[in-house]
């Protein structure tokens, strides 16, 4: 099987939430393109800016790298380099791809903890005990749940956010736990996917999480579509 072969988990719930993952890219991207054009056009007609037009494209520009890890693993198109596994022989490169899967598992495991463990305290809650493995959570850390944004406004729709983690007392700000709220949410997606790809290459639904050599597997068609 070729290892670009791409993989897409079938069922309601994986399809709701790739349409979730593939709107918010969508949207994302096009949130940035008019609030960029829109702050070019005040600054050289009108000499004026959105004064917190480039917090949030940086925000969403976060946003748009995170949810696209998860997309890569989903899609199997992130980079690798293969010259070795593809020197090996079948079973060979199997095992090595399910190693690959394991490691990538262990990582994007320890990526939640922390993006949890750095995420709850904004949100009024605690981190997890432990260095390596959350053990239960934490008692006694202090709260950030007053940090807010630099220049981004507070919108009402968060308003519930006072009474629910600032002890009543207003935001001025768009309070930080809302753009940081990204790390936990990409990060059990990340976890989610590779669970996926990794499943897939267990079952024999796909070669390895990557696709090294799609370019010039490309190239090649070209060429052969050309001589013909």
């Amino acid at each position: 099987m070729s290892g670009h072969s791409h993989y897409q988990p079938q069922g309601a719930v994986s399809r709701f939430i790739n349409s979730i993952e593939e709107t918010a890219i969508a949207v994302i991207l096009g949130l940035m393109t008019v609030i960029t054009f829109i702050n070019v056009v005040l600054r050289y007609v009108f000499n004026n800016s959105l004064i917190w037009g480039l917090e949030v494209t940086l925000i969403l520009f976060a946003w748009l790298v995170l949810l696209g890890i998860s997309y890569g693993f989903k899609v199997t198109s992130h980079l690798g380099v293969d010259a070795i596994i593809n020197m090996t022989a079948s079973p060979v490169r199997r095992v090595l791809a399910l190693l690959a899967a394991l490691c990538c598992i262990a990582y994007a495991g320890l990526l939640l903890k922390g993006a949890w463990d750095y995420w709850a305290p904004f949100a009024a809650l605690q981190p997890t005990e432990g260095r390596w493995f959350p053990l239960g959570f934490t008692e006694g850390v202090r709260d950030r749940a007053f940090y807010v944004t630099d220049q981004v406004p507070m919108l009402g729709i968060f308003r519930w956010l006072e009474e629910a983690i600032n002890y009543g007392e207003e935001y001025e700000k768009l309070p930080r736990v809302i753009p940081y709220v990204i790390l936990p949410f990409s990060a059990a997606l990340i976890l989610l996917r590779v669970l996926q790809a990794s499943w897939a290459v267990v079952t024999g639904r796909q070669a390895s999480l990557i696709v090294s050599h799609e370019a010039e597997d490309a190239v090649a068609e070209a060429a052969s579509s050309n001589r013909e």
